[in-house]
């Protein structure tokens, strides 16, 4: 969703390169797998981060299992209350955790919940970034003071970055895509003429 250097353009430098090389997947019929112990932590600790998150909100909040898919986009929040959008983010040590509001917004993660409030038809949503303990397997040999957190308040470890919905930014969502799935047919086409035999 970066706007490009140009005006005439619709897409950046990074998205073209990002969808080149999902043309490339597709042609080639492979899909990367991109992984980090960032993102392991995340998917290990996600049922303890919305039960930290139900302790300092005092909800029962419980995990979403349902994608929605409309005309542009495709989407599993993690939560919806009926009224909000919740996405956990769980950071990996107390040096990457948002202790504000200011420090938790982020350019992706807003996006990402702008197309939750669009699939949703929803007009509220946050991202939650709960601090839980991460698991002595990806720890290795980091400071395990910046990875043991039960001591700390829950209150402290819960920061709340809230986003309101505003269509205006869900018709940029609509024209990206149709500019990228144009760009990724001509990709696609390119790559072919190229290697025809």
């Amino acid at each position: 969703m970066t706007e490009p250097k140009s005006k005439d353009e619709v897409l950046s430098v990074g998205a073209k390169t990002y969808i080149e090389d999902l043309a490339k997947e597709f042609v080639y019929n492979f899909q990367r797998i991109v992984s980090s112990k960032e993102m392991e932590k995340g998917t290990i600790v996600e049922d303890q981060s919305i039960a930290l998150l139900n302790e300092v909100l005092f909800t029962n909040f419980v995990k979403n299992t349902e994608r929605k898919t409309n005309d542009w986009i495709t989407g599993e929040c993690d939560i919806f209350s009926g009224v909000k959008i919740h996405d956990i983010k769980s950071p990996w040590s107390l040096a990457t955790f948002p202790a504000t509001v200011f420090a938790g917004r982020d350019k992706d993660y807003e996006w990402q919940l702008r197309g939750y409030m669009m699939l949703w038809d929803c007009d509220q949503s946050e991202i939650d970034y709960c601090m839980v303990n991460t698991p002595d397997e990806l720890i290795r040999f980091e400071d395990v003071s910046m990875h043991y957190v039960d001591h700390i308040d829950p209150t402290l470890r819960v920061t709340r970055v809230p986003y309101a919905r505003d269509k205006s930014l869900e018709d940029k969502i609509k024209t990206k895509v149709d500019a990228a799935r144009v760009y990724f047919d001509n990709i696609c086409a390119q790559i072919a003429i190229e290697h025809a035999a």
